[in-house]
């Protein structure tokens, strides 16, 4: 048989992102059934406008029945490059860029706490849905960047740094600094805003407070948008700081290795613990340096090295390491290691979309696949050329996608 593609349509005319398909052709007759395939060209689109009618745009050669059918090379759960609303018009494309840079048009601190103070901040729409945006680490702060993953004209968008870490106060603090000190904050800004519901973002550590405060509270949440699962149990920490990673990546690895001493060595969690709560200032900002590289060396599928300097400022190391490192001590302070899987029966009502990057080194797919089969109802994206941070490209596609998804629902549902 031969198959052959017309001028106005070559397999390679197309804006769409790479994806690797096979064209499979079914050869019917009342005798006998006969398969075959060929591989397409890297650059055929994962979505054609033109697909309903194949038999426009194909030339065939052959008498017996043909049926064609076009199946994705990997994972049925791998991301699908170009979207369609699920509103079921067939025309209208799901926005995939980040929005442009917006500035806060209301900002503020809140005291939490006889402690603490946290800084939040809002922008996009002030008479919008509320969505909030849960930073990762424990410790990272939120940074501008994190505005654009949202339509500023159709959200409200709060962002607030949690205990010890951006701008809010006491800085690198773990005194009162616990998971549910954190979902309370979360309420007590809810309250403060007057918010009645909000969409919840979060991604890593932000995904891992997502899933306990949406638990938690369930009835305050209209959506989920996770990235980057890390459910907080004994082993992914090991995976990431007691040697797993260390085999994808033993160039960064050594320089976070070699800090402690050998007979120190059986738990490097424990021994930066003790060095990043030294008395000596000093000795905590050459741990905090040490396990803020390591971080930032592996969250990218290719380096990054605006993002691997960070790990050289000592006032954001300081933060981040102390504080990811006294939750990781102290198993989130969840009261079982599988806390989160175990309640998720709580939220499988409520719309949510999980985003994963297929080689992320710090938060291992295995986590989200866990997610995924405990929380089915979940729309699960896999992006396949991707680690773990946010700013890599086909995820921050998939958050903004989900994003706009969850729009449409809140447009469709709404009074």
């Amino acid at each position: 048989m031969l198959i052959s593609w017309p001028k106005k349509h070559p397999p390679y005319a197309t804006t769409i992102p790479k994806v690797r398909m096979r064209l499979g052709f079914k050869f019917a007759s009342k005798s006998n059934t006969f398969f075959t395939h060929s591989s397409l060209p890297p650059a055929f689109p994962s979505s054609l406008p033109y697909f309903p009618s194949l038999s426009k745009h194909f030339t065939f050669s052959g008498k017996k029945k043909l049926s064609l059918w076009v199946q994705r090379v990997g994972y049925k759960t791998e991301t699908q490059l170009s979207d369609k609303m699920e509103s079921g018009n067939p025309t209208e494309q799901l926005i995939r860029n980040l929005h442009p840079p917006i500035e806060p048009y209301s900002t503020g601190f809140l005291k939490v706490s006889d402690v603490h103070t946290i800084y939040w901040e809002q922008s996009g729409n002030p008479d919008g849905h509320p969505v909030v945006f849960l930073h990762g680490g424990p410790g990272g702060g939120t940074s501008p960047s994190n505005r654009r993953f949202f339509d500023p004209e159709f959200y409200r968008i709060i962002l607030f740094d949690q205990r010890g870490a951006g701008k809010s106060t006491p800085h690198a603090c773990l005194e009162n600094n616990t998971t549910w000190d954190l979902i309370d904050d979360i309420e007590k800004l809810r309250e403060h805003l007057k918010i009645p519901e909000w969409q919840v973002f979060g991604g890593s550590w932000g995904s891992t407070l997502a899933l306990a405060y949406s638990e938690s509270h369930p009835d305050k949440v209209t959506g989920l948008v996770l990235r980057g699962i890390f459910l907080l149990r004994k082993k992914e920490i090991d995976w990431f700081y007691e040697g797993g990673a260390a085999a994808i990546y033993p160039d960064a690895w050594e320089p976070f290795r070699d800090l402690i001493p050998e007979k120190e060595r059986e738990s490097f969690v424990t021994a930066y613990h003790r060095r990043l709560n030294s008395e000596d200032l000093e000795i905590q900002y050459a741990a905090a340096r040490a396990w803020t590289k390591w971080e930032m060396m592996t969250a990218h599928l290719l380096p990054n090295d605006e993002n691997i300097k960070r790990g050289d400022d000592d006032y954001f190391s300081l933060a981040f390491a102390r504080i990811e490192n006294h939750y990781f001590v102290n198993k989130g302070f969840f009261p079982s290691d599988s806390f989160l899987l175990d309640n998720v029966d709580k939220i499988r009502h409520i719309n949510t979309t999980i985003v994963q990057g297929r080689y992320d080194v710090c938060c291992p797919m295995m986590s989200a696949w866990d997610l995924h089969k405990a929380f089915p109802e979940a729309d699960f994206k896999v992006v396949p050329n991707a680690g773990h941070s946010a700013n890599e490209p086909g995820i921050a596609a998939e958050l903004v996608t989900a994003n706009e998804k969850l729009k449409s629902l809140a447009k469709k549902n709404k009074p």
